[in-house]
């Protein structure tokens, strides 16, 4: 950041060269960097505002419905709870089993889970999905367990 003044061969105006880094330029950019980055930052934080309903617990003594769950096994093998049906014939046992389950309802208007094992192939479980949705089941969930 000095000037030499003095030393070495040379004339009498030779100054000779200066080798050290000047870094006030780079400290000042990074500064200034880091007060936008202050400033920007809270700003592109958005906060979603979401209007959710009280949780209410069922009261005591009543039965919680069980949920209608299509199973999805490595191979192919699908299952509506515990019996086993496959791609073609399940949209009718599905709607015959929620039928059963809750006749108030029509089965399309009724919500169905979805759980598949770990080793399942992607395009199985599209596959039942597709099957699903093409019959009109648009009310679907996953279902995820921890592992």
């Amino acid at each position: 950041m000095g000037a030499k003044l003095g030393g070495g061969g040379g004339g009498r105006f030779d100054l000779g060269q200066n080798s050290d880094i000047n870094v006030t330029p780079f400290v000042d950019v990074m500064l200034v960097l880091l007060i936008i980055f202050m400033v920007a930052i809270p700003a592109a934080t958005v906060s979603i505002k979401l209007d959710l309903p009280p949780a209410i617990p069922p009261p005591p003594g009543t039965k919680v419905k069980e949920p209608i769950l299509i199973n999805v096994q490595q191979g192919g093998g699908v299952f509506i709870g515990e019996t086993k049906t496959s791609l073609d014939t399940l949209p009718a046992d599905l709607s015959r089993k929620l039928s059963a389950d809750d006749p108030t309802l029509p089965p399309t208007q009724q919500r169905v889970y979805i759980r598949a094992d770990k080793q399942v192939r992607y395009g199985d479980f599209m596959s039942v999905m597709n099957t699903l949705q093409g019959n009109g089941f648009y009310l679907v969930a996953l279902i995820n367990e921890e592992i």
